[in-house]
């Protein structure tokens, strides 16, 4: 694949149709999801000292469910959606850093007496 080519895939693939879903409706309610897209692509070219050249490269695309629009009786709401794992991850973080700074302060006033 070409450079030029793989940019141009990347680009195809980072698009308003990735970040929302299509529209769904049940009972009068219209759901559109919606999702954070992400990505990017690299690539490049060189020449070797025998005079030989070549190409290269790669994409890269990532995306998670942020919400959806909802629309009831003409009006539009939206709900965010919850990441769990993201919540547990920050909530152990900050469980660690509490637990390292108290072991800290602790020794710390060991030391003193």
């Amino acid at each position: 694949m070409k450079v030029l080519e793989l940019a141009a895939a990347a680009r195809d693939a980072v698009s308003v149709r990735r970040v929302y879903g299509e529209p769904y409706e049940k009972d009068g309610v219209t759901v559109i999801p919606a999702a954070a897209v992400s990505g990017g692509a690299g690539g490049g070219s060189g020449t070797d000292e025998r005079g030989q050249t070549g190409e290269g490269g790669g994409i890269g695309v990532g995306g998670r469910p942020v919400g959806a629009y909802v629309i009831r009786g003409g009006q539009v709401s939206w709900r965010p959606a919850i990441d769990v794992n993201r919540l547990v991850g920050s909530l152990t973080l900050v469980a660690v850093a509490f637990l390292v700074a108290r072991v800290r302060v602790a020794r710390a006033r060991a030391t003193r007496s």
